[in-house]
This record gives C-alpha cells, sequence and structure tokens, in this order.
C-alpha cells in the first residue's frame, strides 16, 4: 500500500480519466512480472484485466502458464475432463473455456443448489449441460450424503 493517501488518490483519478496513464502503468511492467500478477487472479479479474490494454490482452490469451493455473485451480472439481482433454492435446486456454459451464453447473450440483427443486419449472432459467454417468453418480452421493 502507499503511504501517502493523497498521492494513491490522486494516481487513481488520474489514471481513471486518462486511460493513457493506465496503459503507461501496463507498459512499465515486465511481461514476466505481468505473468507473475496474472497467476494469481481469479478467472474473473484475469478477464478484467485482459480489458486493460493490447499488451495485457496479449500476455493473458497467450499464456499457456495463465491458463494452467486456473485449470488448476478447478481440478478438485474436474481432474477426469482436464486429464482427458490434455491427453487429446488440447491447450489450457481451450479445455478452460470448454470445461467452464460444466464446472460451474456440477459444483452448483454438489453443493445443494438444486435439492429442493419440486419441479422442472424452477429450472427453466438455469442452463443444463449433459454431464457423463460417473459425474451423475458423484452428484447423487452428494444428495444422499445431504
Amino acid at each position: 500500500k502507499i503511504a501517502n493517501s493523497s498521492k494513491s488518490a490522486q494516481l487513481t483519478l488520474s489514471m481513471r480519466e486518462s486511460p493513457i496513464a493506465g496503459n503507461i502503468l501496463s507498459l512499465c511492467l515486465p511481461a514476466e512480472l505481468s505473468e507473475q500478477i496474472f497467476l494469481r487472479l481469479d478467472l474473473q479479474s484475469l478477464c478484467r484485466a485482459s480489458q486493460v490494454c493490447r499488451r495485457w490482452h496479449g500476455l493473458i490469451h497467450e499464456s499457456e502458464a495463465v491458463w494452467r493455473g486456473q485449470c488448476a485451480r478447478l481440478r478438485p472439481h474436474c481432474s477426469r475432463e482436464l486429464e482427458r482433454d490434455r491427453g487429446q492435446g488440447l491447450s489450457w486456454k481451450v479445455i478452460l473455456m470448454k470445461n467452464y459451464p460444466h464446472i460451474c453447473l456440477k459444483h452448483d450440483w454438489l453443493r445443494g443448489r438444486f435439492s429442493g427443486v419440486q419441479s422442472a419449472n424452477e429450472l427453466q432459467d438455469v442452463e443444463m449441460v449433459p454431464f457423463d454417468a460417473e459425474t451423475w453418480g458423484e452428484i447423487l452421493q452428494a444428495e444422499l450424503d445431504r
């Protein structure tokens, strides 16, 4: 944190008023340091960072390390899918984009978001995706354990 909060506020304000100031900051950081920062971001923050400037967009979207890190965070929820797709030679970015909707929905099922559903009408706003028999087995077991 910057010790002088008024200088910090001025810097933040000037970056908001001038997109050029934000771009200058992104250009000052070496690519390796930027990548280390991106590795620590959650997926939503990473997507926002990719919109800061063309340089960050390129660094994020071309970095296998960044996408591998995002997939590693999701491994507990979808290790089978990640291993299968990696075995097919897909890039980490493609694997994440392909599996993310499944992972989110599976996570919702496993934590009981749909446990109290009484009719299909309650699910009409939820985008469903197909699961394999093994995933449905995990979901059923989680329901039985509740």
